[in-house]
């Protein structure tokens, strides 16, 4: 069918799709300035709470309140979705006084968000809501009412919902990034609640990844060339550090420094004569993507992990490429 578009037809479709983009720009620009003191209240509210953020809403409403109960979740605030209609057969009992409640409602009028509201006021769990009509019976019985602007949806008939529930997606955003960063949520934090997937990847830490312990492959420097190629071979990592007598790492050994010593009295020679001194190394707590970016840099397939100056571990680039980082 896009064969018979016309170029008449191609820029209606443009910029059909551009008017509504501007349309809900305008609207969190005005969003943005809108925010004021209510905002504060519910990110406190939010930030106290003992218990978890409960966040619902209803038709296209609710949508949205499941996506900013996951986006809460996932970045250090604990929270859940309650459909409203389930909440009126059971799914109260899953809110305690320890939590907080955050409702969406477009109209601040949707009747199956009757028995939380009354719910909400009969045990005092705080109530925040989400909603364009300040004079609305959701805004009226909330502790703190977002108010959002009133505008009309996007589109030339103006009635699906479209920019008031980019506004309250965009606010959703604002209230989980706000918290995150008033909790002082952390990357490690983050990688904790997102182990999977390209997030979790990229948030790997060396000692998330690194050989240690009895898979470590430390030598003396006096120890014999036949007794550090059997440790090398026995460890498979390609390589051997050669550890100080103060525990420090002294060297590390390659199968390319092996190779450069084979000539002459190859077998009388110790540790020591081989080692390449000063190796590159780095710390356990230095992201995964960093120290494959240095061995990728440096030519190497490995490298050994210390802390402070002792040995704890060797990096592969296997086993970066094996975890998806890259």
């Amino acid at each position: 069918m896009s064969g018979t578009l016309n170029d008449a037809d191609r820029d209606k479709i443009i910029s059909a799709g551009r008017r509504v983009l501007a349309d809900e720009a305008d609207a969190l620009s005005l969003l943005r300035h809108a925010l004021d003191e209510a905002f504060v209240r519910a990110v406190t509210l939010m930030q106290d709470a003992k218990g978890r953020v409960v966040v619902t809403g209803m038709g296209k409403s609710g949508h949205i309140a499941r996506k900013i109960a996951a986006t809460l979740a996932s970045t250090g605030c604990p929270a859940f979705f309650v459909h409203p209609g389930e909440a009126s057969h059971g799914d109260l009992g899953m809110i305690t006084t320890d939590d907080v409640v955050l409702a969406l409602s477009n109209s601040g009028e949707t009747v199956e968000l009757g028995d939380i509201i009354n719910y909400t006021r009969r045990f005092g769990i705080p109530l925040i809501c989400m909603t364009t009509r300040s004079e609305s019976l959701l805004a009226s019985q909330s502790d703190v009412a977002l108010i959002l602007p009133q505008l009309d949806e996007a589109g030339s008939m103006g009635l699906a919902p479209t920019t008031s529930t980019t506004m309250m997606l965009a606010l959703g955003d604002a209230l989980a990034v706000t918290l995150l960063e008033r909790r002082n949520f952390t990357a490690s934090d983050f990688k904790v609640y997102h182990p999977g997937g390209h997030l979790g990847q990229r948030l790997l830490k060396v000692s998330d990844l690194m050989h240690s312990g009895e898979s470590l492959p430390l030598v003396t420097p006096d120890m014999s060339i036949g007794d550090v190629i059997v440790i090398i071979t026995k460890k498979s990592l390609g390589c051997a550090g050669v550890s100080a007598p103060d525990g420090s790492l002294a060297g590390i050994i390659t199968d390319g420094d092996l190779r450069r010593h084979l000539q002459g009295d190859f077998m009388g020679l110790k540790a020591k004569d081989v080692m390449t001194v000063g190796p590159k190394t780095v710390s356990p707590d230095m992201l995964a993507a960093e120290a494959l970016r240095i061995m990728n840099t440096k030519a190497i397939t490995s490298v050994f992990v210390v802390d402070g100056t002792r040995p704890v571990g060797v990096l592969h680039v296997h086993d970066c490429l094996r975890s998806g980082v890259a």
